[in-house]
């Protein structure tokens, strides 16, 4: 199976990337010519990363029938000093939200996404040093 998008060139530092689900704008930090009108490369790889441990983990708890009312993942990466810059270190956070947690059951679903599901996190190992971390927030809905 192969994956393709089409990059077009909007003008000075903007482009679209255009896959067949859809289209995202990059552009690149003001003080090397961009307006700020998209996300950057990099932040997009942290997206990517973000995003796909996140739709395991939501169908997962569905699957395991332990819903919270929200969650979020945070990815905070470090960026070494030479060129090329590449992320070494890599953290996700993720973040539920709600009461009366099923922990077990998150973490597993959490877990699986980590260590088995997520092509993009096994990606980001070939390069980086990747740890988690997982919290929970009570609130009532």
């Amino acid at each position: 199976m192969t994956n393709t998008i089409e990059l077009s060139w909007k003008g000075q530092m903007l482009f679209e990337s255009v896959a067949p689900e859809g289209s995202v704008m990059i552009d690149a930090a003001e003080e090397v010519g961009g307006q700020g009108k998209g996300l950057r490369p990099k932040a997009m790889m942290l997206t990517s990363l973000a995003g796909c441990s996140a739709m395991d983990v939501a169908s997962l708890l569905k699957k395991m029938r332990a819903e919270v009312d929200d969650f979020k993942i945070e990815v905070v990466a470090n960026l070494t000093e030479e060129h090329p810059k590449v992320y070494d270190k890599v953290k996700v956070i993720y973040t539920f939200i709600g009461s009366e947690f099923k922990k077990a059951k998150i973490e597993k679903a959490v877990n699986l996404s980590v260590e088995r599901y997520c092509g993009v996190m096994e990606m980001f190992r070939q390069f980086a040093d990747v740890s988690i971390e997982i919290n929970y927030r009570e609130e009532k809905s």
